[in-house]
Order: C-alpha cells, then structure tokens, then sequence
C-alpha cells in the first residue's frame, strides 16, 4: 500500500498480519478510589495483552473511556503514550499494530490522528459517534483527510450507544479512499453488517480493506463465516478475519486461543456443529459484560469487574462516577465464570500478575 505524502505506512509484515487476523483488545482505564489513573495497572494491562498473545491494542477508544480527553482529566496523551512505552519496551519478535481512537469534529480528528502518528501508533480507529450534524460528505472528507495522517480503521458503531445508520453507498465510497486499511463492524445488525461487507466486496479496494467483527454478540459465527457475493456476474469470497473488542479486553488469552482455533477450524471440509455451542457461550459471556440487559449501562465496569477478579484492576472506577455495575451483574460475571471454564484465563493471569505489577 502506497502511503501519502507523510502518512504513517504499515511495515509488509504488520500488513500481512492484519489480513491474516489479529486480536485486537480495546484498553480499559486503569483508576484507583479517588478515580485518578493508576499507572502501575496501566502497564501492566498493557503488558497483559501483549504476554496474552494479542495482535494489537486499540488505546483511547470506548473502552478507554471518551472522557479521557475532557480538559479535566486530559489523559488522551498519556494513556497513548504510556501503550506505546511498553509495546516500545517488550521488543516483540511478532507483528504488533497498536491502533489509537480518534474521535470529534475535523480539526479534533486531525489533531489526534497528529499525536497518534508522532507516538509511533500505526492506525487510527476513527469514530464518527456524535457527529448527527455532519452530512456523508463530510464524513467522507473527515475520513480522506485522517487518512493522510495515519491509516484508518474504519468503525461501524451501533446506534443504540451513539452510532448511527450508515447507507450501502456510503460504506461503498468509504472502501474506495486511499489510506482506509480495516473496517470494525460493531452495528450489532446482521442486515447493516452484511452491507458493509458488500460494499468493500463491491469497491476497486476490495483487496486492500480487512474486515473485523465489533459485533459483541456475534464474534464467532461472524469470524468462521465466508461472505459470498456476486460482483459484476463474478462470485467474490470474503471474510471477516479478525477482531477488534472491548470482550477481549478481559480473559484475553482465551480469546486468542479462540481466534487461533476459529482461523484452523476455517481450513476444515465441514464446520463442527459444536461450533455452535461454543459461539451462543461466548454471547452469554460477553452479555454479562456489556450488560444489554440494562441498555449496555455497565458495560466499562463490566469489563473492570472481570479485571478486578483477576488482580488486574484494584476496583470498577470509572472517571464518570454514574458508570457503574448494574443490579446483579457482578453475579451474572461469577456466573459466567463459573459456567464456561474454557473461555476464562483465570489460571494464566494468576501465574503472571504480580510481574506484570511490577514498576
């Protein structure tokens, strides 16, 4: 891929990973009672993601809390910088993207994508939550222009937590500007998902766009499925190859092992019918996490309860103090734990907790 004049270009390796598919977990906020960051938990959930087997991070996204970047908190460089320290620090021998959330008006985006590109971030999750007032154009011309800077990941968000309804052609002249890498799919809506999918299919970039799934409650049926279209009398095959979540966030390490396991059962003759089973169990799971039930109110601490568990994190802080757990999700986590086994890292967290809390 031809970069812009000053634009941030992928390394070959880096490319070819994220087609292959990475996961990508989306980075908590790591507070203490007074709702000041911690930074010793920072790093070490930094530091977590990478020893999990992780393809990526994705900093100052939702995850991260959007308030970050309010005057009086003014985290949004610090939380940045501190990933890419450690990311710098581990030295990993593997492909690694870390991907930072951008967000706002034009001029915000473009000031984030800056600071971005200069810490060493090799794409942009770009956001287009809170922008009802901006028409597709200018959406459009927010993206080219992110674009020059840093690599785009687009982000499709559901509109129940601030996204909006985006049309077929739209996403289909979203796929054709130069310097979008990936989509994140999250409109929780297999109607809109599979639009986004034609699109790209549809686009002279088809090639160049990998697809991951933000879809919390469909991330194994969208990562095993093949999309077939017919484009200019042409059948055309794509697929979802990887994810970018807040569910990853938390017992990551299984979550890697799933992604690994998806990307062999992918090779098979026929898909085992447990794959059924198994992907319902991980929509229960990520459930008590993002906590739909309450109109995906705990969604921030529900990840944090489960960090919290392990040691990760010291409580659920959020730096909105209304961010709470809703009634009774902390049982439905312990639930959920208890339940599925398989999915949970407790046993690996607790091996190397205590070195990831080190200074």
């Amino acid at each position: 891929m031809a970069a812009a004049k000053g634009r941030v270009e992928l390394s070959e390796q880096l490319y070819r990973a994220l087609h292959d598919g990475l996961a990508i977990p989306a980075h908590p906020l790591a507070l203490n009672a007074e709702r000041k960051l911690d930074e010793r938990r920072q790093r070490a959930l930094t530091r977590y993601y990478m020893a999990s087997g992780a393809g990526g991070i994705a900093v100052a996204v939702h995850s991260t809390q959007f308030e970050i970047r309010d005057p009086e908190h003014n985290l949004l460089e610090t939380v940045l910088r501190m990933a890419a320290e450690e990311v710098e620090r581990a030295a990993l021998d593997r492909p690694f993207m870390k991907v930072a959330g951008i967000c706002g008006e034009t001029e915000q985006a473009l000031r984030e994508a800056r600071l971005a590109a200069d810490l060493g971030y090799e794409a942009g999750l770009l956001s287009m939550g809170g922008l009802a007032h901006y028409s597709d154009e200018e959406l459009l011309e927010r993206t080219r222009r992110v674009a020059e800077i840093i690599p785009v990941f687009g982000f499709y968000l559901q509109p129940s937590v601030g996204g909006r309804i985006m049309s077929f052609d739209f996403w289909r002249r979203f796929a054709e500007i130069d310097g979008v890498i990936a989509i994140k799919m999250a409109p929780f809506n297999r109607y809109q998902t599979l639009e986004v999918i034609r699109a790209v299919m549809e686009s002279s970039r088809r090639d160049e766009i990998a697809l991951y799934t933000g879809n919390d409650d469909n991330i194994v049926s969208d990562l095993l499925t093949t999309f077939r279209f017919d484009v200019n009398g042409e059948k055309v095959e794509k697929r979802i190859v990887g994810g970018l979540l807040g569910h990853w966030a938390a017992w990551t390490s299984k979550a890697v092992e799933l992604l690994e396991d998806i990307k062999k059962a992918r090779t098979e003759p026929q898909l085992a019918a447990e794959w059924m089973t198994l992907a319902a169990e991980v929509t229960d799971s990520n459930a008590v996490l993002f906590d739909p039930a309450h109109h995906f109110h705990g969604c921030i601490p529900g990840i944090h309860e489960a960090l919290r568990r392990q040691g990760l994190l010291e409580g659920t802080w959020c730096l909105n103090p209304e961010e709470q757990l809703s009634p009774g999700q902390a049982e439905e986590i312990e639930r959920v734990c208890r339940s599925y086994p398989h999915l949970i890292d407790d046993a690996f967290v607790a091996q190397h907790v205590e070195e990831w809390l080190k200074p």
